[in-house]
């Protein structure tokens, strides 16, 4: 069962906190408050699905130096900066950085509202992908060198003789080690096994270490 979202806050002022924590709670969000970056950086579960609302001002390390820390942590929970004292360089600093927006005190109820659950859909849309992206990389792992070589001629466009020049065998070996690939990775045809290829391009790139043994 899938943990449910929660709106993470981080403001120094014990007032605000309770207040938008009052607010948050009674629009029937779930809510983890903390006066300091070191309670946040203790207690945030990377696992926990949700958003993060960062105060931009705070003393010691501010909004932008949290979400600078967090992003060299890993943790890509979506972050909206709330302040009173909002620039343009830092805002331009912190959108660059991936945060999803600003909202400037005294903000309404309804305005924070959208944005968090702009946020919860970005980190929705976010685990799904990497979740996926998980699932292929685990899928490669089960292919021999041999096969992982297939594959990558194959996504590549290269016919069946073709291959079989490239690696030194026959058309029909290549066409066994194709058709191994294509259950092994669940590809339902080239371009679902192409797309499969992208993903581990980009994530760890596709080379013979992804591969299992042979």
């Amino acid at each position: 069962m899938k943990a449910s979202p929660v709106v993470i806050l981080l403001d120094d002022d014990p007032s605000m906190r309770r207040s938008l924590s009052l607010a948050l709670a009674l629009a029937g969000y779930a809510v983890q408050s903390y006066a300091s970056a070191e309670e946040l950086f203790e207690s945030l579960d990377p696992a926990q699905p949700g958003c993060l609302l960062l105060d931009l001002k705070m003393p010691g390390l501010g909004g932008l130096e949290v979400q600078e820390e967090l992003r060299a942590r890993g943790y890509m929970l979506p972050v909206i900066f709330i302040s009173a004292f909002a620039d343009i360089p830092s805002t331009v600093r912190a959108l660059k950085a991936g945060a999803v927006d600003f909202v400037e005190k005294p903000f309404s109820k309804d305005a924070l509202v959208s944005r968090i659950e702009e946020a919860f859909a970005l980190d929705r849309r976010q685990r799904d992908q990497n979740g996926w992206r998980t699932d292929i990389g685990g899928r490669a792992q089960q292919l021999t060198p041999r096969e992982f070589d297939v594959m990558r001629l194959v996504t590549m466009g290269l016919s069946n003789k073709e291959i079989a020049r490239e690696l030194g065998i026959s058309p029909r070996t290549v066409e066994k080690y194709r058709a191994r690939v294509m259950e092994k990775m669940h590809a339902e045809n080239i371009a679902d096994l192409c797309r499969m290829a992208a993903i581990l391009q980009e994530g760890a790139g596709m080379d013979q270490d992804s591969a299992g043994s042979a």
